[in-house]
């Protein structure tokens, strides 16, 4: 049944090593009584404990029903304890506020027997072993030997294979100790019994084997047994049951012992308590802390985030000009004012503009941008969870219909509405952004009342920053690149102006409502309901599209042909509002203009402007300008005629026309004039038309056109083009070099 084979068992105490078992092999039957006797320290409670799976042998093998331990893991040996051993020790370790009946049935409770079952097999267990008289009693209501057989009756009550006893009669009297041994006689009938014990008297008369230790090994068996092959050949099976309890079970035996130790009890709740809530006022306050502390970080960030631009100016040198101004008429305030006699001189308005010129700095956002990409840049480790976003200044304008079906341009001027029409504001808008173009080298920043959302993490088209900070009150925020968000004030209105800019209300009607707050009276409520607006359809075309390719190869601008303006608003890209929002707080305003598109249009118009003709074109004829087929630096004079002369004979008949009227009236050309083209001066004031304009420089140029003339033209008229001014007014822009940067 139970086979010891070759086992070796040391303990280790730092340097020092005890060989408590050596080499030790012992065969047990399945029913004998077997006597372990030996001096102290000679390794007979380790046998034991090696037996009963309390402890691991270092060496050698132990098999159980032919069944090695060798691989067994400490549930195996769990379950081994809990269904084949039951253990008897020298001091009971009963549980003393429990009953007789109770601590009986602890083992079986372990095994998760249901409750009338382990009562009805520890009932039986203690009339076994005389004690059915005494189940409701505890173990202080009761003897030395009665305690030992009770701790019995709980060996027994699992109905173990094996019961291992520890000096069971060390704390009995002779007689009870007799008592204690007829007991485990008798129960050695059915089990195997294994006890160590000093006593080898009452070991001769009880034990049906005795085995004596020395130095950890055996030197003498009085009953050894030699078990047959079968008996020897090891299985692979492991026990299939398992020890659990349920957790009812449990929870009804803690409470229980919390009953029975009231006072204990209760203490550790109170201290336990004053624990738990302080801890838990330390989170609430570290928590309400660290929150309070966020909420403050977003907030200021979302009001005031780190933004660098391309170009920044210092304040500091105007507000020293306003000092030393202060000074100046502090100084003059002190003097006798009837002394001050004469003009002075003020020099403020030059001080400003040196002041402006220097005040104005470029920065490198190139550079910038490279390092702020680069994963091995310090600051990555600083950036927050929305990270780093490009804007750039893409150069588009917006257009729509009003209610009266007429064009109208979100960049059209309201303050001279009333002289004018809205085709003349239109073709107004545009011509006065060819001028900001091609004349100030600067490219339009966008439409009018639009701006860019900021976009959010993972691809999300809109940061949880404009979410959180804005109330949606109709339809969703937007997605895709031709989806519009409109922003309302917190009284749910936008500026009368731009709503007739927008094209939600008609000239007509912006005019009434000026003219009812001019003449002192309250205009009518005003009011579109959010599907209307959500129906509204915009149209954007980007600043490349407004070049046109003529027949001989160049582009025109063609912002002021009414005709293809036209025509460029059908083939335009359509926008619609998608949502409707306010913000929660006014304070936490984060976007500037009252409708706000996604980076994907952005990014939309900047792919759509790389492919267009006009930029194709200039990017692969790099030292011609496409505007005029002329070369953008002549090297000499005679290529600065030459060229003078081809662009003049490109212009149109409105544009000699008016070319004509610039020269005839620059005063420091006129100077230059000589007899041949005075007979053409004349002429001048001989009409207005356009057609006779255009005649006269043509003759001019053919019969009498002078030198320094076609050179003053090319100065003033050509020179100065480039390429990088060409494209930046075309609307091309590099992905590397963003306007500003937000972190």
């Amino acid at each position: 049944m139970l086979q010891i084979k070759n086992i070796y068992k040391q303990y280790k105490t730092g340097e020092f090593v005890q060989d408590a078992l050596k080499d030790v092999s012992l065969n047990l039957r399945k029913n004998e009584f077997v006597a372990i006797l030996g001096p102290s320290g000679s390794g007979k409670t380790t046998l034991l404990n090696i037996i009963g799976g309390l402890d691991r042998y270092d060496s050698g093998d132990l098999i159980i029903d032919g069944i090695s331990t060798k691989d067994y893991h400490d549930r195996d040996w769990d379950t081994y304890r809990n269904h084949s051993i039951g253990f008897v020790f020298q001091t009971y370790n009963l549980i003393p506020h429990q009953s007789v009946l109770a601590n009986v049935e602890l083992a079986l409770t372990i095994g998760g027997i249901p409750r009338m079952e382990r009562r009805k097999k520890a009932l039986r267990a203690l009339d076994e072993v005389g004690l059915s008289e005494h189940i409701h009693k505890t173990p202080n209501q009761l003897s030395g030997g009665q305690m030992q057989r009770v701790a019995i009756a709980r060996a027994l009550v699992n109905d173990p294979d094996i019961l291992l006893a520890d000096e069971p009669t060390g704390a009995l009297d002779t007689e009870t100790s007799l008592q204690v041994l007829e007991l485990l006689k008798k129960v050695a009938d059915k089990r195997l019994v294994v006890m160590v014990t000093h006593n080898s008297e009452l070991a001769a008369i009880y034990a049906t084997r005795i085995v004596r230790l020395r130095d950890g090994k055996i030197i003498d068996d009085t009953n050894i047994h030699n078990p047959g092959e079968s008996d020897s050949k090891i299985s692979e099976n492991k026990f299939s049951k398992r020890a659990k309890m349920r957790f009812l079970t449990s929870l009804s035996l803690s409470f229980s012992n919390l009953k029975t130790k009231k006072g204990r009890t209760i203490l550790t709740s109170f201290a336990g308590s004053i624990g738990i809530i302080g801890i838990a006022l330390i989170l609430a306050l570290s928590t309400g802390l660290n929150t309070y502390i966020d909420d403050i970080q977003k907030e200021t960030m979302t009001s005031y985030p780190i933004i660098i631009n391309s170009e920044n100016i210092d304040m500091s040198g105007f507000m020293g000009i306003q000092e030393n101004r202060r000074g100046s008429q502090n100084k003059r305030d002190s003097e006798n004012k009837s002394n001050l006699q004469g003009v002075f001189a003020d020099n403020t308005q030059l001080e400003v503009k040196k002041t402006f010129s220097s005040s104005v700095t470029e920065n490198d956002l190139t550079a910038f941008k490279k390092y702020l990409d680069d994963p091995e840049s310090e600051i990555n480790s600083y950036i927050g969870a929305n990270g780093v976003i490009y804007s750039y200044d893409v150069s588009f304008n917006i257009y729509s219909y009003n209610k009266d079906k007429r064009l109208i341009s979100s960049d059209s001027d309201t303050e001279n509405l009333s002289i004018s029409s809205e085709m003349f504001d239109v073709m107004l808008d545009n011509r006065n952004r060819m001028i900001r173009n091609t004349v100030m080298g600067t490219p339009n920043k966008g439409a009018a009342n639009f701006s860019e959302l900021l976009p959010g993490i993972d691809g999300k088209a809109v940061s949880h920053v404009i979410v959180d900070n804005y109330e949606l009150l109709y339809g969703d925020f937007p997605e895709n690149h031709d989806e519009l968000l409109l922003i309302l004030n917190d009284e749910n209105g936008i500026p009368t102006d731009i709503m007739y800019q927008l094209g939600f209300i008609t000239r007509d009607e912006y005019l009434d409502i000026i003219g009812t707050i001019e003449r002192g009276e309250e205009p009518d409520e005003f009011k579109i309901d959010y599907e209307t607006i959500c129906k509204h359809i915009y149209y954007l075309i980007p600043e490349c599209d407004y070049f046109v390719k003529k027949e001989d190869g160049t582009f025109s601008y063609a912002g002021n042909d009414t005709i293809t303006a036209e025509n460029l608003i059908d083939n335009a890209l359509e926008l619609k509002i998608t949502g409707i929002v306010r913000p929660v707080d006014k304070n936490k305003v984060t976007i500037s203009s009252v409708i706000a598109y996604t980076q994907k249009l952005t990014n939309h118009v900047i792919e759509h402007t790389d492919k267009s003709a006009v930029v194709s074109a200039q990017a692969n004829a790099p030292q011609i300008n496409v505007l005029t087929g002329l070369d953008f630096e002549a090297e000499n004079d005679d290529e600065k005629i030459e060229d003078a002369v081809k662009y003049i004979s490109k212009l149109s008949l409105s544009e000699k026309a008016a070319l004509f009227r610039t020269i005839m009236y620059n005063s420091d050309l006129d100077e230059g004039q000589d007899k041949q083209n005075s007979s053409v001066i004349p002429s001048l004031n001989q009409t207005d038309d356009d057609a006779m304009m255009a005649s006269l420089l043509d003759k001019w140029l053919l019969e009498s056109a002078d030198r320094d003339v076609l050179i003053a033209i090319y100065d003033q008229y050509i020179m100065g083009a480039s390429y990088e001014n060409n494209m930046e007014a075309f609307g091309k822009l590099s992905i590397d070099t963003p306007s500003s940067i937000r972190i």
